[in-house]
Parts: structure tokens; C-alpha cells; sequence
């Protein structure tokens, strides 16, 4: 390493040193992201609204499915990536205390402190990592949008319909969430 490199290249942190840290953190290959401090009301209810329905529709349409919905439940990507996605979709039937495999789906609930970094870090990252549905939900304007891996590539989702897995597709109206406030 030269010597401006150790100037300028902060430090670099793995899982092990985010499991010591203090307050709500997120490490992004290596680089902490310190989040935000308590939700505003309409992000709560954003997420318990969701959670709720998304929950319901896999208990009616999919009585053979291991898929579970999760409020900031850590996902450990690797030993420099922690995220804490707002809510997250697992059908993977693990019972660990955070998940290790990508959700088949993730709602990030923006805010004007974070609409850029759910917007373009995130949305990179999941869509990398192999995240099937990324869904960000905008508190100011109060609308969704909702994106699909295709081809290793996110495309805006049109429809209602979501394959979980191969023995649960729902049909959720994400779009109305925002009209039952």
C-alpha cells in the first residue's frame, strides 16, 4: 500500500465487526452505512401493512409453502455485506436469527434520507445478488414501484402476480397498498 492509499482508504470492516457495533448499521462490501434514526409514521405503517397482506395471501394461496415475511431481519450476504431491508420474503425454510440466502423478495421503504441508496446501492446489490422482486415504496409520494429480475437485470413489474416459489404464486396488488391509509 502506498502512502496516499493509507491517507485515503478507510478502513474496511467484515460481519464480525458489525456484530460489536452499537445502534442500527448496515456493511456494504466492508463500508458501514450508519441507518437512520426511528422510522416516520408512514414508513411503519407501510411495512406493518405489507407484512400483514403478503403474509395472508401466502397462508390462503400456499398451504405447502415454507415462505415467511420479515421486518428488518439482517441478511448476512457475506463477511463484508449486512444489509437490513425493511421487509423481506425467505422461502428458503431456515431458522436462523437472520437470512444467508437471497429473499425471493424486498421492499425498501424510502425516505428522502435514504431514496438514493435504496434507489442505486441497493438496487445493484439485490439485483447482483440475485433478489427476484425488489419493491421501493416512496413515503412522499406514496406509490410503489416494483421491479423483477429478468435475465440478471431489473424490469419494472407490471403485474400482480408473484412466484415465490414453485409451490407459491400470489396475486398481490402492491400498487393499492398506499390507498388503504
Amino acid at each position: 500500500m502506498t502512502f496516499p492509499e493509507k491517507l485515503f482508504k478507510p478502513r474496511s470492516y467484515t460481519h464480525q465487526d458489525y456484530l460489536q457495533w452499537q445502534g442500527d448499521w448496515e456493511l456494504i462490501n466492508g463500508y458501514p452505512y450508519a441507518m437512520a434514526p426511528s422510522p416516520k409514521r408512514t414508513h411503519q405503517w407501510f411495512g406493518k401493512t405489507f407484512i400483514k397482506k403478503v403474509e395472508l395471501l401466502i397462508e390462503t394461496a400456499c398451504s405447502k409453502c415454507k415462505c415467511q415475511a420479515y421486518y428488518e431481519l439482517d441478511w448476512v450476504i457475506n463477511k463484508d455485506t449486512v444489509v437490513r431491508p425493511d421487509c423481506s420474503v425467505v422461502c428458503d425454510g431456515s431458522k436462523e436469527d437472520f437470512i444467508t440466502k437471497p429473499p425471493v423478495m424486498i421492499v425498501e421503504i424510502s425516505s428522502l434520507s435514504t431514496k438514493l441508496h435504496d434507489r442505486n446501492i441497493k438496487f445493484k446489490l439485490y439485483e447482483m445478488r440475485g433478489v427476484k422482486y425488489y419493491i421501493i415504496a416512496d413515503t412522499d409520494k406514496k406509490n410503489v414501484l416494483a421491479f423483477e429480475l429478468v435475465k440478471g437485470k431489473y424490469k419494472p413489474k407490471k403485474d400482480n402476480l408473484f412466484t415465490l416459489d414453485k409451490k407459491c404464486k400470489i396475486d398481490f396488488d402492491i400498487y393499492s397498498l398506499w390507498e388503504s391509509m
